[in-house]
C-alpha cells in the first residue's frame, strides 16, 4: 500500500472514507446514452431511480446530460444546462444528502450546478475541452475526476494507436495532477477511461495493469458497467452484460479501484462487501 492511503474525499464538507471501495451510481438523463438513453426523463422516473440507488448503498450519484458514447451526438451548451440544473435542484430537494456528481466537461455547467448543491465534477475531458475547467474545479473547492482520453466522443474510436499504453496513460495523468494542483484543486481522483480512444484488447490490457497506475497516489475511479468491452467479448447486447460487469468489477477491485461507476448498485455493493471480507 502506498503512503497516503486510506484516501479520503471532502464532498460539500463531508469526508468520504476510501478505505473501502465506494459505489457511484448512473443517472444519465440523456435521451442517447447507450444502455439508459431516455430511460430517465420524468421527475417520477429520475427521483425512483436515484432512491433505489442510494437506498442499495450508492456513496455519489453520477449526473450525466450529454452523453459520452462514442460518435454520441454534440449536445450544446444552453441545452445541457436546461436539462441538468432542473434535475440536481430536484434531487436534493428531494435527497438533500445526496452527494451528486456532475458529468461533464464545461466549467459553466460545473459552477451553476454546484452552486445548486452539487458534490463533485467529473470531467471525461480532464480540462482538455474547456480550459477554464480546473480553474473553477479549484475556485469551487470540489473534488475533481478526471478521465483519461483522446479527441472527442465524436472521434475518439479512430484514436487508439499507442506505443505503450500504460506509459502513456500515467504520463497523461502526472501531467493532469500537476495542472490540478496549481488550479488549486485539493481532491482528485483518476479515472483512466475504458471504452474512451481504446480498443477492446487494449481495454483488457488496461484492466490487467490497473494497479500500476497506483504509482500516482491519486484514488482511481473504473467505469467498466455493461460497456462493448464486456457485451462485445460476449456476444450479448448491453441489456445481457450485468454478469460480465459484475466478474469485471470483483476483478478491478483486486487490481485497486477505488470507486465504481455503474449502473447496477446492488451488485456491484455486493462485490464490494465480498471483497472487503477478503481483504481483512
Amino acid at each position: 500500500m502506498l503512503s497516503h492511503y486510506p484516501h479520503t474525499l471532502n464532498c460539500k464538507g463531508r469526508l468520504i472514507s476510501l478505505e473501502t471501495p465506494k459505489i457511484m451510481g448512473i443517472l444519465n438523463v440523456t435521451p442517447d446514452s447507450f444502455y439508459d438513453g431516455g430511460r430517465y426523463q420524468k421527475p417520477g422516473e429520475i427521483l425512483r431511480q436515484t432512491e433505489k440507488m442510494l437506498m442499495e448503498g450508492a456513496t455519489f450519484i453520477d449526473v450525466g446530460a450529454y452523453s459520452s458514447r462514442p460518435g454520441a451526438a454534440h449536445v450544446p451548451e444552453q441545452e445541457e444546462e436546461t436539462r441538468i440544473l432542473p434535475i440536481v435542484e430536484l434531487l436534493l430537494t428531494e435527497f438533500p444528502e445526496a452527494l451528486l456528481s456532475i458529468d461533464t466537461f464545461r466549467s459553466s455547467i460545473a459552477r451553476s450546478c454546484v452552486s445548486s448543491g452539487a458534490a463533485l465534477i467529473n470531467d471525461i475531458s480532464a480540462g482538455m475541452q474547456d480550459p477554464q475547467m480546473m480553474k473553477v474545479v479549484g475556485e469551487l473547492g470540489v473534488p475533481y475526476i478526471m478521465m483519461h482520453m483522446r479527441g472527442t466522443p465524436q472521434t475518439m474510436s479512430g484514436l487508439t494507436d499507442y506505443e505503450d499504453l500504460i506509459k502513456e496513460i500515467v504520463y497523461y495523468f502526472s501531467e493532469k495532477i500537476a495542472q490540478g494542483r496549481a488550479a488549486g484543486i485539493n481532491d482528485m481522483v483518476l479515472d483512466p477511461g475504458f471504452g474512451f480512444a481504446k480498443n477492446l484488447e487494449q481495454n483488457y490490457q488496461l484492466l490487467k495493469n490497473l494497479n500500476l497506475l497506483k504509482i500516482l497516489e491519486y484514488p482511481l475511479l473504473i467505469g467498466l458497467s455493461r460497456k462493448s468491452m464486456i457485451y462485445k467479448l460476449l456476444e450479448q447486447s448491453p441489456e445481457e452484460a450485468l454478469n460480465g460487469t459484475t466478474a469485471l468489477h470483483m476483478y478491478g477491485l483486486l487490481k485497486g479501484a477505488n470507486i465504481l461507476r455503474v449502473h447496477d448498485v446492488k451488485e456491484a455493493m455486493e462485490c464490494v462487501r465480498l471483497h472487503t471480507q477478503l481483504s481483512q
